[in-house]
C-alpha cells in the first residue's frame, strides 16, 4: 500500500486549518486516514506547525511520500534533516554523537532565526502602532484647532468701518497729487 504524509482540511472558508496525516495515496484528500501526525494553521504570522516529531520521522523512515507543502513543513520541522543525518550514521560517514551534535546545533540556529522574525514582527506592529497614534493625535489638534476658529467672536463691524476711512484717505490724498503737478507744470 502506497503511504502518503499530506494536509487533512478542517476550518472554515476563507481561515483554512490543516491536520498533517498519514493516508493511502488512493483515499480522498478529506476521508480515511492511518494515522494523525500533528496541525498546521497557516492563518497565524508566523504558520504555526506541531507535529510529533518520532512518529513522523518513523513513517518518513518507512517510506511514506510527503506531498510538496508538506515535505516543507517536515523540512522546516527538521524531520528530513534527522533522516538524512541517520542515513550518514548507517552509512558509517557519522557517528551517532555527532549526528546528534549536529541537529541540536541546526535546532538552535533554527530557532534563532524564528524568535528574530517573531521580533521583528513586533516591533514593526508597535511602530505601525506609534504612527498611528501621532497620525490620530495630530488630526484630533487639527480638528480642534479649526474648531476654535470657527468658534471665535467675530469683530466684522470695526474691520468694515476701518477698511473704508483707509479707501476715503487714498482716494482725498490722489487728487491732490495731481493738482500739484498741474500747478508745477504751468
Amino acid at each position: 500500500m502506497a503511504t502518503k504524509i499530506r494536509l487533512q482540511r478542517f476550518g472554515k472558508k476563507g481561515k483554512p486549518f490543516f491536520h498533517v496525516v498519514v493516508a493511502d495515496s488512493r483515499s480522498p484528500r478529506d476521508g480515511k486516514f492511518i494515522e494523525r501526525l500533528g496541525s498546521y494553521n497557516p492563518n497565524t504570522n508566523p504558520a504555526t506547525i506541531e507535529i510529533d516529531f518520532e512518529k513522523t520521522l518513523d513513517w518518513v523512515n518507512k517510506g511514506a511520500e510527503p506531498t510538496d507543502t508538506c515535505r516543507a513543513i517536515l523540512s522546516y520541522k527538521g524531520v528530513l534533516y534527522k533522516k538524512h543525518l541517520e542515513g550518514g550514521v548507517k552509512k558509517g560517514a557519522l557517528t551517532a554523537e555527532q549526528a546528534d551534535a549536529k541537529f541540536a546545533e541546526w535546532l538552535d540556529a533554527k530557532g534563532g532565526k524564528i524568535e528574530g522574525k517573531k521580533d521583528n514582527l513586533t516591533k514593526s506592529k508597535d511602530e505601525a502602532k506609534k504612527v498611528a497614534l501621532a497620525a490620530e493625535a495630530k488630526k484630533n489638534s487639527d480638528r480642534a484647532a479649526a474648531l476654535a476658529i470657527k468658534n471665535a467672536p467675530v469683530e466684522e463691524a470695526p474691520a468694515e468701518e476701518e477698511v473704508a476711512e483707509v479707501t476715503d484717505e487714498v482716494a482725498t490724498e490722489a487728487p491732490a497729487t495731481e493738482e500739484t503737478t498741474e500747478e508745477g507744470n504751468a
